[in-house]
């Protein structure tokens, strides 16, 4: 079983503690005001939504909003609690939309299940459903050891000058980077 799938079932497995959890607080909310002055339009993916608190924020802003997630349990909860926004499960490495199809593209805390090996082309794929003129926010733990956690949970740590250079690599121009603590690290990326 690889990293993101490990990951996905640890999520599926104990999904209500995990909707408890991540549904008491919206990461948009709280730190989403350079990301909403950035985009040019209304039309954002939340790629790893889980239970939809960011979404539900988006949604409750005026947003044209689609929530994203592998664990079906999240997408399902989400879509309950969200209903004015749309939902669609699959994996982050392969979206499945059309290019261009977004203005922004919201990845809290999501992104750092993905495997180093696989971050490039993710990136890839994050860039190809924007706009030429769009924006994408990702959060990330910050560090040089990546593993499982104690609960079986993937995580990928970088530094702020390897998100950089993803970043760059992958297509995306302007790069603003922020360590908001020791253990996290915010980008703010656009087209």
């Amino acid at each position: 079983m690889d990293e993101v799938s490990r990951t996905t079932t640890v999520y599926e497995s104990h999904a209500d503690a995990y909707v408890e959890k991540y549904r008491s607080e919206s990461i948009a909310a709280r730190f989403g005001d350079e990301f909403y002055e950035a985009l040019s339009g209304e039309r954002v993916l939340d790629v790893g939504c889980g239970p939809g608190s960011d979404t539900r924020t988006f949604s409750d802003d005026g947003f044209d909003v689609t929530g994203f997630d592998l664990t079906a349990s999240f997408v399902e909860k989400a879509a309950a609690d969200v209903p004015a926004a749309s939902f669609a499960r699959g994996d982050m490495r392969r979206l499945p939309f059309a290019d261009g199809t977004f203005d922004g593209v919201w990845s809290c805390a999501s992104f750092l299940h993905v495997p180093r090996e696989d971050a490039p082309e993710t990136l890839r794929e994050f860039r190809r459903v924007l706009v030429d003129d769009g924006t994408l926010y990702l959060s990330l733990k910050h560090g040089d050891e990546s593993g499982f956690d104690a609960a079986g949970r993937y995580f990928e740590r970088y530094r702020p000058e390897e998100i950089r250079s993803l970043l760059d690599e992958a297509g995306f121009g302007t790069v603003s980077i922020d360590r908001e603590d020791e253990k996290w690290i915010q980008a703010l990326a656009s087209v």
